[in-house]
Order: C-alpha cells, then sequence, then structure tokens
C-alpha cells in the first residue's frame, strides 16, 4: 500500500512540476537605461502544428503568447521577440516561465522545443 502511494505522490508532483512551465532565469548585460527597452529573443524548434508557447514572469504576469503558423512539420518554428515591461526587471534579472499548450495539454517546453530564451536591450532610437 505505502509503494503504491509512493508512486502516485512521485508522478503528481512530476506532473505538477511539467504543468508549472519551463522557467529560465537570466541577467541583464547592466541596468536598464531611460533610454533601452529590454526583449527576448525565444528560438523555437520544430513543433506539432497548433502550439502555442505561453511566456509569463515568474510571478505570474503574462509577457506574451507564441502562436508558429504556416511553417512546415518538423521545421524549426523560428525566432520570436517578447517584450520585457521595465517593472519585471528585478536587480538586472527577469525570470520568465514557459508553458507549451498544445490542444487540452499543457507542459514544460523541452529544449529542442524551445531551444534558446535570450535578453536583448535596444536604445530607442533604435526603433525609429
Amino acid at each position: 500500500m505505502q509503494i503504491g502511494l509512493a508512486i502516485f505522490t512521485f508522478w503528481a508532483w512530476f506532473f505538477a512540476q511539467a504543468a508549472a512551465g519551463r522557467v529560465e532565469t537570466l541577467s541583464l548585460p547592466h541596468a536598464l537605461r531611460a533610454d533601452e527597452s529590454a526583449s527576448l529573443e525565444i528560438q523555437v524548434g520544430a513543433v506539432p502544428h497548433g502550439t502555442e508557447i505561453e511566456v509569463r514572469t515568474a510571478s505570474g504576469q503574462l509577457l506574451g503568447v507564441i502562436s508558429p503558423f504556416g511553417v512546415r512539420s518538423g521545421n524549426p518554428a523560428g525566432t520570436y521577440t517578447v517584450p520585457v515591461p521595465p517593472d519585471a526587471i528585478s536587480h538586472n534579472h527577469i525570470s520568465v516561465r514557459l508553458l507549451l499548450k498544445y490542444y487540452q495539454s499543457q507542459r514544460a517546453p523541452t529544449r529542442k522545443e524551445v531551444k534558446s530564451v535570450r535578453i536583448r536591450l535596444s536604445d530607442e532610437a533604435e526603433k525609429h
């Protein structure tokens, strides 16, 4: 009986962790200046058609949703840019939670599905 309970507890913990998503903590190269903005560059690998990748701060603030469209099956989905509000940055760090949603399921994306997450700073002058 105790072995069954231990196995159940392990799987419950495992699925709760997978549903919680993958957390990435990134460091800014320097403090965000008044004339700069921050964004995430997320490189997405091959994902099934209909997949969405939700991007939130570790505290739960939604930053954006990546919805690859028109990518041939088996091909990398590309690199996507998600803006980061200044209030999401704390002590020159940002922690983001990535959650892969596919039809009725959700889980942490694998390293093949989300290949990299980088922080990029740009001058406001670059945008014009």
